[in-house]
């Protein structure tokens, strides 16, 4: 039974961001924008516990108020180049301590209010449908872009990922998918034995575009804002 699975759902949410200052805590329609998240995360059907990790104490006092377990992060984790992985490893690290193992982990970036608990329960759903080690939300975009040019260290021009690409009609090229940010589901042994998101076994979840805003910036955030009011006013 799927609800007998034990699923760990991690929220990061450190405090620096150049783009838009304390992102992850600023008001979106009267509720800082991490709890967003929070609530999908805690009303998803399968999620066993949800934790978010930040260095800051304010954002992990206001994640508490919503909800959510938390986990202080050391600042050494928390630079813009710490990586997804180090972030889920020190949540795995912490819960070996209390003998608490997970089997699968879902990772929920709080920049994406739109992924609502319906998205989550979905794209979990599809996981073990599908019994893949690894699902990917992403949205759809133009296939054209295969069709994009590098230039190499001499100079010349290679086309992306493969040469021919270039020189076939638009119809017969595949499917081409971006990546949004707003979910990653992932057997927990898998990502342990490869240190990361990676598997050869990948499927996408397809979100539409529009509500696959990851905000960076208060352009996002207004983008954000009249999407939810217009979904909330239907």
């Amino acid at each position: 039974m799927l609800n007998k699975r034990k699923i760990l759902s991690i929220i990061p949410a450190r405090s620096g961001s150049k783009g838009l200052p304390n992102k992850n805590i600023i008001n979106l329609i009267n509720k800082p924008l991490i709890a967003w998240t929070i609530e999908a995360s805690i009303s998803s059907k399968f999620i066993t516990n949800t934790i978010v990790t930040s260095d800051s104490d304010e954002i992990l006092s206001i994640s508490k108020d919503y909800g959510a377990n938390t986990l202080k992060r050391p600042k050494i984790l928390s630079d813009d180049n710490s990586s997804a992985e180090s972030v889920v490893n020190h949540v795995l690290k912490d819960l070996k301590k209390e003998k608490d193992h997970y089997d699968y982990l879902i990772y929920l970036q709080p920049t994406s209010p739109l992924r609502d608990k319906f998205e989550i329960d979905n794209a979990i759903n599809l996981f073990f449908e599908k019994e893949v080690d690894l699902i990917i939300s992403v949205y759809e975009i133009d296939r054209k872009y295969l069709k994009l040019f590098l230039e190499n260290e001499e100079g010349y021009i290679q086309g992306i990922p493969e040469n021919n690409f270039h020189s076939k009609n638009r119809q017969t090229l595949p499917k081409v998918y971006m990546p949004n940010g707003a979910i990653y589901i992932i057997k927990t042994d898998s990502f342990i034995s490869n240190n990361g998101f990676i598997s050869n076994n990948t499927l996408p979840y397809v979100m539409s575009k529009s509500i696959s805003i990851d905000i960076d910036n208060i352009k996002d955030l207004k983008k954000a804002e009249n999407k939810l009011i217009f979904l909330n006013g239907k």
